[in-house]
């Protein structure tokens, strides 16, 4: 089975072959924020493929519209809910913004 590392928590866990990388994170509770449920409608399950990304299938239309949301976008950046798992992956989920910093009150 393909394995997984996630950064930065530094886990790694095997997942079965056409798992989304989304699901697998989930089911291994490691937090990535969904806020559409997985459906590609929102920039949130963004992630940086740090190795592995060649073995990712092609990029749809819809997935790059939602990428183009994505502040800290790079070369490598995917949506974790359009991944399909094919082979071993190192995935880094970048820190969110916390919308409600205590600063702005």
């Amino acid at each position: 089975m393909p394995k997984i590392r996630f950064l930065p928590q530094d886990i790694e866990i095997e997942v079965p072959e056409g798992k989304t990388l989304l699901d697998a994170a989930l089911e291994n509770n490691i937090r990535i924020d969904h806020n559409c449920g997985g459906n590609c409608a929102c920039s949130t399950c963004h992630v940086i493929v740090e190795e592995g990304f060649q073995s990712l299938g092609e990029m749809s239309e819809d997935e790059e519209d939602m990428l183009d949301e994505v502040e800290e976008l790079t070369e490598t950046s995917r949506l974790a809910c359009q991944c399909k798992i094919t082979a071993d992956l190192v995935v880094e989920i970048p820190p969110k913004a916390d919308p409600l910093d205590d600063d702005d009150f």
